[in-house]
């Protein structure tokens, strides 16, 4: 019922910045509960932020916070992730996730398993 569809990867140097975004369709987005993963060939897929359905909350991976910030605009049914002082290990495609915000999402949102809606993912490479 719900699509999630990711912007904004390319192709940036060492310590550029890029600005991802996720754009929800198909349902009530407000409610969600939000999550950036990436994925890069052999290796298993790396959480790399979430936040909840109140922008206060947000969680990081430790190899990217103080870099990376997780947002939200309900008004656009947009998540964002905006990445600074990229680094080449940063390069993986990078997918949004989705799931209904409950009670127990605090525990629970660095498993891929509990997102129910996923995107198709968007390439970001960082050369040196």
């Amino acid at each position: 019922q719900v699509q999630l569809v990711e912007s904004g990867g390319g192709l940036v140097q060492a310590g550029g910045s890029l600005k991802l975004s996720c754009a929800a369709s198909g349902g009530a987005f407000t409610t969600y509960a939000m999550g950036w993963f990436r994925q890069v060939p052999g290796k298993e897929r790396e959480f790399v932020a979430a936040i909840r359905r109140y922008s206060s909350y947000t969680y990081y991976t430790p190899s990217v916070k103080g870099r990376f910030t997780i947002s939200r605009d309900n008004d656009k049914n947009t998540v964002y992730l905006q990445m600074n002082s990229l680094r080449p290990e940063d390069t993986a495609v990078y997918v949004c996730a989705g799931r209904p915000d409950t009670a127990d999402y605090s525990g629970l949102y660095y498993y891929a398993y509990v997102y129910d809606y996923w995107g198709q993912g968007t390439q970001v490479t960082v050369s040196s």
